[in-house]
């Protein structure tokens, strides 16, 4: 194995926070999943976790922080010495070397152009690129500035992570539903816009993609414009991902961000709906979220939406249901009273009251159930400022309404006059005894022909 080789993959394993655990003669990762590749790769190569960080000792670290971009460990490699091994993006460890190591185990001058075009050649396949470095260091403390210049460089490492099947439906659903993803992520740009093409994250044909340094430079009309129409946001800083969120909402849309990290924590709480990770989320993460993503998987939100449409899908039918087949009942009552036939109700209070405590309930029960209609994401998203009783359903509602007054009276008017012709009253009654009689025989006709209607209007629900 060459000197570069094992020297990169030793420090893969020591300058990690990460675990390999076995549970049921399975391996896990407990802890970041990109760090837990770098365990494995180094692991097939070979190398021990327990043994290495047994013979190089960890005595101080710098963890990773976003507006740096790399993270760094401090090892005792002898009595008289440490090792420093620093892992980051590309950019931000080849600008802190001086030196490369060669595959004879000396140093040369490094070329560091050369360095970033391979990876972005790796980049521009869709993978992951960290890049590692380290030199000699005496001392048990390490900052910033111990960073600043004078590393080797060892090597790159390139990792895959193929997006999953069920996300790149879930994107593509979320474009038929009218709901636009963008990705913000701390990958290189290259690797970013490979991923979000293979994914068709964008509405147009070229993934449009801007770098951190790039929002930077852009005037606050221009971020807006950009945020617009970029699909993908790499390396930016943690006041960029909330800027990026200002931007949006400003555009008049309703934003909802996923996050994990305290950095994030801002972005979460400015956005319309923050959306936490649960497995590798902080917890300052999920504080400043308004929800929790307990599998963290992108199909759960589309999911959740398609359930959330369902939901106000079907609430919307029970309301359309519900206020005319009411609304019906109450004119009728009140007509009545109106006209001065009060003491000639169609309908009586004790019957209004079966139908909404019986009749009502079991056929509103049906609606709050019923499932989800196969073109629910085809449909565009519904402003948030429109009223829940829209103007075609207030019609709806009006339309109903009298359909079911004129369903009552017109029943009951047309029983209680051909009752006698139809010799539905018995021959032994007369006088009052006949018309009491005959009211209660057509109170029943209308209350049963009104429910047939509802009935009929139920079935009708289902094209709404």
């Amino acid at each position: 194995m060459s000197p570069p080789l094992r020297q990169c993959l030793m420090a893969r394993m020591l300058c990690n926070d990460s675990e390999l655990e076995q549970k049921d003669h399975r391996w896990g990762v407990v802890g970041d999943p990109t760090e837990g590749a770098l365990l494995v790769a180094a692991r097939k190569a070979g190398f021990d976790c327990e043994e290495l960080n047994h013979s190089y000792p960890r005595i101080d670290s710098i963890p990773f922080e976003s507006a740096f971009q790399y993270m760094a460990t401090l090892h005792q490699q002898d009595i008289e010495g440490q090792w420093l091994l620093m892992k980051g993006s590309v950019e931000a460890v080849v600008a802190r070397c001086d030196r490369v190591l060669t595959v004879a185990g000396d140093t040369d001058p490094v070329d560091r152009d050369h360095i970033l075009l391979q990876a972005e050649h790796m980049a521009s396949r869709g993978l992951r690129v960290l890049a590692f470095a380290g030199r000699p260091f005496h001392g048990h403390h390490i900052d910033h500035d111990d960073l600043e210049s004078g590393l080797v460089f060892m090597g790159l490492q390139g990792m895959i992570d193929s997006p999953r099947a069920e996300a790149i439906r879930a994107v593509e659903v979320c474009k038929t539903a009218g709901i636009e993803v963008k990705m913000i992520t701390g990958d290189h740009k290259a690797t970013a816009a490979a991923i979000a093409d293979r994914m068709s994250l964008s509405l147009t044909e070229a993934v449009i993609a801007y770098t951190g340094q790039e929002l930077a430079a852009l005037e606050a009309s221009e971020l807006t414009n950009a945020v617009q129409n970029g699909s993908v946001f790499a390396r930016v800083a943690p006041e960029q991902k909330l800027r990026l969120v200002e931007a949006l909402q400003a555009k008049g849309h309703i934003v909802a961000m996923t996050g994990d990290g305290v950095n994030d924590a801002p972005a979460l709480k400015q956005a319309d709906i923050g959306i936490a990770m649960g497995r590798t989320g902080t917890e300052v993460a999920k504080e400043a979220a308004d929800m929790v993503l307990m599998d963290d998987n992108f199909a759960s939100i589309e999911a959740a939406v398609e359930e959330g449409r369902n939901v106000f899908r079907n609430l919307m039918k029970a309301i359309a249901f519900i206020l005319p087949v009411n609304g019906g009942e109450s004119m009728t009552i009140l007509l009545s009273v109106l006209i001065g036939r009060g003491d000639v109700l169609p309908i009586l209070s004790l019957q209004v009251l079966w139908l909404n405590m019986v009749n009502s309930i079991a056929m509103t029960v049906p609606l709050a159930f019923e499932p989800k209609s196969h073109n629910l994401m085809n449909r565009p998203p519904r402003n948030p400022n429109a009223p829940l009783l829209s103007r075609p359903l207030l019609n709806r509602i009006a339309l109903i309404s009298v359909f079911n007054w004129i369903l009552i009276f017109g029943v009951f008017e047309w029983v209680r006059r051909s009752a006698g012709d139809l010799g539905w009253i018995p021959s032994d009654l007369t006088g009052t005894e006949a018309t009491e009689y005959t009211l209660a025989i057509a109170r029943t006709m209308a209350i049963q022909a009104l429910v047939a209607g509802r009935i009929l209007y139920l079935l009708s629900m289902s094209q709404f």
